[in-house]
């Protein structure tokens, strides 16, 4: 007996049979044979038909339940949809199956090429989305990757050290130094073009050699690893300024936001070198701060300047010419940083250490009155004042004179 396979099969007759008894599975497919042979002509013979695979095999599904037989019939047509409605038609005119009535109602007729063509639909859209995601990057990706390839190419080997370098380095003023070449690329990445790397924990001659020529920025890891280097850079190269990456991040994984915003906080070395002068030398400032004086012990006197130092301050005064720069002094006169004018305050501020006097290249202002008188200073001197001040002695070049 010839048989259709199922994949060639172009419609799928399902019915439904209810028998009053019990019979076996080649009760009904015998049924369906021979109550439906001849109704049909001889051209719609299910016999011919399926010997010519037309029709395809007869599955017949049955479960016996309280004396009872019910099930569902599968016939597979690849005939054409007047025909298969018509064979589909043919198998509700089975009224008994053996000794047993019984009753088959089709419930549907499934066009396969319909299943079939959702299933491609559906499978096509999931290949095309993976094509789109693998293999078809959008223009922006297309961009960065070219950009990518090309800053790669933008990495030079400057020096006799063979250190990685952006393309500005050699013909820039200010550069920036910092840690390995993942750093250079990632500010590459951002546009910044003239940066070297360390490549290394030891400072390299070539760095030594380009701090003596370059206004230098020193951009280290916000870790204890950018600490370390910092300090090695202080006391082996001539940096001008400092700044770090956000704490617990490295350079080389900074956003370009956090690029900009580290650099606009750059630190003034002389401010570092402050700084590690506190914690190297403490002073008792901080023990004196536990015990203040209260507010009406404390004598609101100006403190006269001895005439011993007034050449001193001249001296140094007249060194700031030009410079917008100002020293710090401690009580030995001992020079403990250089800052530039405009950051004095925040400075000052920031620092635990006692200071005796400041001499600045410049107007001292209100602000800086403020912060000196606050912190105690003894002599405050400039070029010109626009203040006058009961608690510490300020004086001009005029009047060093």
């Amino acid at each position: 007996m010839g048989k259709i396979s199922p994949v060639s099969a172009k419609y799928i007759i399902q019915a439904n049979i209810e028998i009053d008894g019990v019979v076996e599975r080649p009760d009904v497919i015998g049924a369906i044979f021979g109550q439906t042979e001849g109704l049909l002509g001889s051209e719609l013979e299910l016999r011919e038909l399926q010997r010519s695979g037309r029709i395809g095999r007869i599955d017949v599904r049955t479960e016996i339940k309280s004396g009872k037989t019910s099930g569902e019939i599968i016939i597979p047509s690849s005939l054409d949809r007047a025909e298969t409605a018509i064979i589909a038609a043919s198998t509700e005119t089975i009224q008994r199956i053996g000794p047993c009535n019984a009753r088959v109602k089709v419930l549907d007729i499934e066009d396969v090429r319909i299943s079939k063509r959702n299933y491609v639909i559906e499978r096509a859209k999931e290949l095309l989305q993976n094509l789109t995601e693998k293999f078809m990057p959008d223009s922006q990706e297309l961009t960065e990757k070219v950009s990518e390839s090309v800053r790669m190419m933008e990495v030079l080997e400057y020096g006799r050290d063979r250190l990685p370098a952006g393309p500005l380095i050699e013909e820039s003023e200010d550069i920036i130094i910092v840690e390995g070449r993942a750093d250079v690329l990632n500010l590459l990445r951002h546009g910044i073009k003239n940066t070297i790397a360390l490549n290394g924990t030891s400072v390299p001659e070539t760095i030594i050699e380009l701090c003596k020529k370059k206004n230098v920025t020193l951009f280290v890891d916000g870790d204890r690893g950018g600490d370390l280097i910092t300090k090695e850079m202080i006391s082996v190269a001539e940096i001008d300024y400092v700044c770090r990456a956000p704490d617990g991040k490295e350079v080389e994984e900074i956003t370009k936001k956090e690029l900009h915003k580290a650099l606009r906080g750059k630190v003034a070395i002389e401010q570092i070198k402050l700084e590690n002068h506190r914690n190297i030398h403490p002073t008792s400032r901080e023990v004196e701060s536990q015990t203040p004086v209260p507010q009406q012990e404390r004598p609101e006197r100006k403190i006269q300047p001895k005439i011993e130092r007034s050449e001193d301050f001249k001296k140094l005064l007249d060194e700031l010419v030009g410079t917008r720069g100002a020293y710090i002094l401690d009580e030995s006169f001992n020079i403990l940083g250089k800052v530039p004018v405009a950051e004095l305050p925040v400075t000052l501020n920031s620092l635990k250490t006692k200071i005796f006097a400041i001499v600045l290249d410049g107007i001292i202002t209100r602000d800086i009155a403020t912060v000196a008188e606050r912190i105690q200073v003894q002599y405050l001197i400039g070029r010109d004042s626009r203040v006058n001040s009961q608690r510490i002695n300020v004086l001009t070049s005029k009047q060093l004179s």
